[in-house]
């Protein structure tokens, strides 16, 4: 049973009836009446705003509408008591019969207990990472990989039909960049001197492989060529490299991109391009004019030039500034390429598109907004969710150097420290738009103030009983079918219930989670489960009545055993979404 989803439709009938007996006017609108939980566990099981958001409607007093409903409500088998608080707010405490069969239903759902359709197979594109091919991720990328990833399961599970999409920045002036710094650790690879990195070049050790590979398939055959000659080859060699180097990266994390699109793609192509077919579709439409753009705001740069330029009437569509599609030379600018992989992803049948980007992108949410508004009007919506820093920490003090990159932390020296287990969990602690700290040596404490392994040592600790179970009473005890088959009623103490009620919240968690984007309350909401575990376990320290397995008391070792069962499918299903993994022993 989805105890919240059961009970708003009780609401609504218990209304409805009202309504068809004269009680109420006849026609109200349901829509906005929830049924959730109330903020103080005290005030009872659920609670509603039915009485709030229809006392207006109904041409009543919110409280006189709430003794209403709550007394109709109180006629319900399932309802033990309807009472009405404060303003008009309805707290329902359910019967007890209504709590077995939310163990019952983790039972018979297992690994598809929390699943919705709210999403309706609405296709969603979660593009995450992005970042320019030059060179391996860092600690920064790692938040917006593992909030993407997390984001797209999340939308998966609600319903949705996600792809996770890498946006490969391969055009524009950093890869010739990146190809200049890969030619020198080329020449480098063939035994000459190269000194000091220059300044403007990529400076770190992990290029050396790339130039060591160029030189192995090439020879010295670039040598002495102008540059217009070797840096197509070299680009591609060190793009080619540099993406398999963040894919190494990013698998390490468990993370798996279903489309790697090319940036260059928009720009390459028989005939016409992708970009220009894009800015002259915007033309057409009259989106586009000749125009200078104001000065920036704040100091005027000594080199300011108001040159005329191919603008897009980006204020049309909700933006501060137009956008300038095209230089003066001629090029396009990045912005028109951005236009047109909007336009690829909604041509391939994307209705939503989230992007998740740094903090620093913070500038670009309203021209992407609209963009999203001029290409594809109201039928596509596209949302920015930003990724706030990450600072390291190591025992309290700042760590800032690599080994590896010599300037910045790759992701990778994270995750061979701590593991990925670790890295996901932590990263998602936090909403992803507020600051975030990580210490190497918090996340690896094994306590309490340790969220990652507070829950996977309920699950651990869970699987642990069940070995001991089997071991006691027998494989049977510990099987589908006994599990199946226990008497739920005897689970009747006050700590058991607590676990149980919290099981209940878990699909509505994962809709409202998936509704506003926010994987970082399943890691929230797995905590509160395996907190309200452990005090579960320790009640059974203490009080030997309330073990798990009590050997002269079959019935309710099965009852506690079915209880547990439910709570581990729960912990892995919620760490399954956010990639964590379940562990069985510690």
């Amino acid at each position: 049973m989805n105890v919240f989803a059961h009970f708003e439709t009780v609401v609504k009938h218990a209304i409805e009836s009202l309504m068809a007996d004269g009680a109420l006017p006849a026609g109200l609108d349901l829509a906005r009446v929830v049924v959730e939980p109330p903020r103080d566990p005290a005030h009872g099981d659920v609670s509603t705003n039915a009485a709030m958001v229809l006392a207006k409607p109904a041409g009543l007093k919110p409280r006189d509408l709430a003794e209403t409903v709550a007394a109709r409500l109180g006629e319900d088998g399932d309802v033990a008591s309807a009472e009405v608080a404060g303003p008009g707010f309805i707290n329902l405490r359910l019967a007890p019969g209504v709590w077995p069969s939310v163990v019952r239903t983790v039972l018979e759902e297992g690994a598809r207990y929390g699943a919705a359709d709210v999403g309706g197979g609405l296709p969603v594109n979660v593009e995450y990472v992005s970042t320019n091919p030059t060179g391996p991720l860092h600690i920064g990328h790692c938040r917006g990989a593992v909030f993407g990833d997390a984001l797209a399961s999340l939308l998966e599970t609600a319903g949705y039909k996600v792809t996770r999409e890498y946006y490969v920045n391969d055009a524009g002036v950093q890869v010739d960049v990146l190809a200049r710094s890969v030619y020198l650790r080329y020449r480098e690879a063939l035994g000459e001197e190269i000194g000091e990195i220059p300044a403007g070049l990529y400076p770190g050790d992990y290029l050396k492989p790339v130039g060591r590979k160029l030189a192995e398939s090439h020879g010295d055959t670039l040598l002495g060529k102008p540059e217009a000659d070797w840096l197509p080859v070299v680009r591609d060699v060190a793009i080619e490299e540099t993406m398999a180097m963040i894919r190494e990266d990013l698998a390490a994390l468990n993370i798996h991109h279903d489309v790697f699109f090319s940036e260059r793609s928009l720009h390459e192509g028989d005939g016409e391009s992708a970009i220009a077919r894009t800015v002259e579709e915007l033309r057409a439409r009259g989106l586009v004019y000749q125009g200078r753009l104001p000065p920036p705001k704040g100091q005027l740069p000594e080199d300011w030039e108001g040159r005329e330029q191919t603008l897009f009437k980006a204020t049309e569509f909700g933006d501060d500034i137009d956008r300038p599609l095209m230089k003066s030379d001629g090029s396009y600018t990045y912005f028109a390429a951005d236009v047109a992989y909007f336009r690829s992803k909604f041509e391939r049948g994307f209705r939503r598109m989230i992007y998740v980007l740094g903090a620093d992108h913070a500038g670009y949410v309203m021209r992407l907004e609209a963009v999203a508004r001029a290409v594809a009007g109201d039928e596509a919506k596209l949302v920015v969710r930003l990724c706030q820093l990450v600072k390291l920490f190591r025992a309290g003090e700042p760590v800032r150097m690599s080994k590896r990159a010599g300037d910045f932390v790759t992701l990778r020296e994270v995750i061979d420290e701590v593991g990925p287990d670790v890295v996901r969990f932590i990263m998602l602690t936090r909403k992803n738009d507020a600051p975030l700290d990580f210490d190497f040596r918090k996340v690896l404490e094994q306590s309490r103030e340790n969220p990652v392994f507070y829950v996977q040592y309920a699950h651990a600790r869970i699987c642990s009983v069940f070995r001991n179970a089997e071991a006691e009473l027998g494989a049977d005890a510990v099987g589908e079918a006994a599990l199946t088959a226990a008497d739920l009623d005897l689970l009747q103490d006050p700590a058991e219930l607590t676990v149980v009620k919290r099981l209940a919240e878990y699909p509505r968690m994962i809709q409202g989670a998936a509704l506003n984007e926010e994987p970082h309350r399943i890691a929230f909401y797995l905590y509160d489960l395996a907190s309200d575990f452990h005090a579960l376990w320790n009640k059974g320290k203490e009080s030997p009545q309330l073990r798990f397995i009590l050997a002269d008391e079959r019935g309710k070792t099965a009852a506690r055993l079915a209880m547990l069962q439910s709570i581990r499918y729960v912990l892995s299903n919620g760490l399954a979404i956010i990639g964590v993994t379940p562990i069985e022993e510690m």
